[in-house]
């Protein structure tokens, strides 16, 4: 399995097209390629930049809260810089809300993640003569009890993202009852920690060889991600407020 770091020109807020990029930076795609996008490219694609005025928290606080879809209150949260938010069934800081290469700007998710990438889905598809093709978005987030930020998926589409052994044998023989492999947010990790997080201009990544991974044309979202009320954490989940504005 390879991982294929791709360097492009820069995306440029308020806004710049993506499409252009893509056929100018690909290289030519394969059969059962995934192709992983960071999610401030595609925020910058679709215009979704703040221009920075003030630069104070309350200026950030205000966007954070508007974008997040679930949020702890502020006095839940005392001592804490940053916002600790769920948006689109992630657990990710100041609701993906990002400065970094933003040129004067706070970058925020792309709106309706899973529509713009089966989009470009269906562009490269159609353009390049290919059956079987996988994108997923990534972002950085935290992750609790660890220093450091690992890469996340945001959204996905065209494969199976979840590798099921429940009533296969362990090694002894022993029937598995709930094991299930989440293979996204793996991929989106590795695929982070080569992309790099600084200014190595590498928003685009190809993830090549994946032999395990089954391709499919369904949305197969909702067999990966889970509600906070029927997580595993939803004891520590119940702080969290939903955004109802």
């Amino acid at each position: 399995m390879q991982f294929i770091p791709i360097k492009t020109r820069p995306m440029r807020p308020p806004q710049d097209d993506i499409y252009p990029v893509l056929e100018r930076h690909l290289p030519r795609l394969r059969e059962k390629d995934i192709l992983v996008i960071t999610s401030k490219v595609l925020g910058i694609h679709q215009g979704r930049c703040v221009k920075i005025k003030q630069d104070t928290l309350a200026e950030q606080n205000k966007i954070i809260r508007q974008e997040a879809d679930w949020y702890i209150p502020p006095a839940k949260r005392k001592g804490l810089h940053w916002h600790l938010t769920i948006k689109d069934y992630t657990l990710i800081a100041n609701a993906g809300i990002d400065r970094s290469n933003g040129q004067g700007y706070y970058i925020l998710w792309p709106q309706n993640t899973k529509k713009l990438i089966r989009e470009i889905r269906s562009f490269l598809k159609k353009k390049l003569q290919i059956k079987k093709l996988g994108i997923i978005v990534v972002d950085s987030h935290l992750v609790p009890l660890r220093a450091g930020t690992m890469g996340i998926s945001t959204a996905f589409f065209g494969f199976e993202p979840i590798r099921d052994y429940r009533g296969q044998p362990d090694i002894f023989g022993r029937k598995l009852k709930y094991t299930r492999q989440n293979i996204v947010d793996p991929l989106a990790a590795m695929s982070c920690l080569v992309m790099g997080e600084g200014n190595e201009q590498t928003p685009l990544l190809l993830i090549r060889g994946a032999q395990f991974v089954k391709f499919t044309n369904r949305d197969t979202t909702k067999e990966l991600v889970y509600p906070p009320h029927r997580d595993i954490y939803k004891p520590l989940l119940k702080v969290y407020k939903k955004n109802t504005s």
